[in-house]
């Protein structure tokens, strides 16, 4: 069980993001949001069955906007709720703006053990054309911070195919990025997505054989500094995976709180699997007249082997098989057609586990059209 929060503010809105953030106008409302994240909580307990929770994800918009104290009174609150393991991991998002550097140690104080930060490039120019509010200065700045505070966990957020970037720039970027030390690194392209300012007015990005060439310079460049490619875009020293995504994609339980939060949950008694989601609009999830969640449905059979496919297939190991029947509740032969062709086409692994061959992973949406 894994609780992701969202936090749905940000000083400005980038022009290539699509998540549900909205750009702060005026003071944030944090103690508010803290009351009516801990009433959202409270109307999800039931379905969470007395689970403890394994994982935390502070995600946004920008996390690291509210207080130290504002989590700590969060964090309490849901310790009053629930069990926590005695390992949680708890990661906050954060940029690495010199607004944040300042708080690292409070938030540490408080419980949050790992951090991510939304570096995306160490260079100017690239951050400019991305509308990062940052300097690539403070980048390196914060990180040196964190980890003098004592961070000894912390995930470096970096995108390649960036608008005018050549695969020296990418692997600039990605050097860098090693050279700081981090335990975890999510390396992936930009992606030009539709509700986004780049979607209408889209800049010049890299051609394909620049983008294949960064790609395979950064995997080896990554695998030469002792990272392992864990999932599609996730890398890390070794026993330093997120855990918290692991969850998601070994097809977890989850519960999601906050403006337009998603969550996964299986009803163990009536053995069912059903998704929810909250209220988007900040103003929305925050009028006591509203209710939070905006609506939920049950996952039918036929959608379960590729829901669970398209979570398990993005690990490089995939999963044992014995997982599918354990979190789906239906027989492994109900995907015994289907794995076996995909075994035929050189894309999946004929073995005990669910795991896509380098040739699967390269070709993943044609893999995964199988199952669906």
């Amino acid at each position: 069980m894994s609780l992701y929060v969202h936090i749905p503010w940000c000083i400005k809105k980038c022009p290539y993001c699509d998540f549900n953030s909205h750009a702060l106008k005026g003071g944030l409302p944090e103690q508010a949001y803290v009351d009516a994240l801990l009433q959202d909580f409270d109307q999800e307990l039931e379905a969470i069955q007395r689970r403890p929770l394994q994982s935390i994800f502070f995600g946004g918009g920008t996390p690291s906007l509210m207080s130290a104290e504002g989590f700590d009174r969060l964090l309490t609150g849901l310790k009053q709720r629930i069990v926590f393991t005695d390992d949680i991991e708890i990661t906050m998002e954060a940029n690495p703006g010199t607004y944040e550097h300042d708080r690292f140690k409070r938030y540490r104080d408080v419980g949050i053990n790992r951090l991510s930060l939304g570096v995306q490039s160490f260079q100017d120019e690239k951050l400019k054309a991305l509308g990062r509010i940052h300097c690539a200065a403070e980048a390196r700045e914060a990180i040196a911070s964190l980890q003098e505070i004592g961070f000894d966990n912390f995930n470096i957020d970096l995108m390649h195919g960036l608008p005018g970037q050549s695969t020296d720039d990418a692997l600039f970027d990605l050097k860098t990025a090693i050279d700081l030390k981090p335990t975890h690194l999510s390396w992936y392209q930009l992606t030009i997505e539709p509700n986004t300012i780049f979607y209408s007015k889209t800049p010049v990005l890299p051609e394909e054989d620049e983008l294949w060439s960064i790609q395979e310079e950064g995997w080896e460049l990554l695998q030469q500094a002792g990272f392992e490619q864990y999932e599609i875009s996730a890398y890390s020293q070794p026993g330093r995976q997120a855990r918290h995504n692991l969850n998601y994609w070994q097809f977890g339980d989850y519960i999601g709180i906050g403006a337009g939060a998603h969550g996964k949950l299986t009803d163990m008694a009536a053995g069912n699997i059903y998704r929810n989601w909250k209220t988007r609009m900040p103003a929305d999830y925050l009028n006591v007249a509203k209710p939070f969640e905006a609506g939920q449905r049950v996952l039918e059979s036929d959608e379960l082997p590729i829901e669970f496919m398209m979570n398990a297939l993005r690990l490089n190991a995939g999963v044992h098989e014995q997982l599918f029947t354990r979190h789906t509740g239906m027989p492994l032969d109900a995907l015994k057609e289907q794995r076996s062709f995909a075994i035929q086409q050189g894309l999946l692994e004929n073995n005990h586990r669910l795991q896509p061959t380098r040739q699967g992973r390269l070709f993943l949406n044609n893999l995964l059209e199988m199952f669906a």
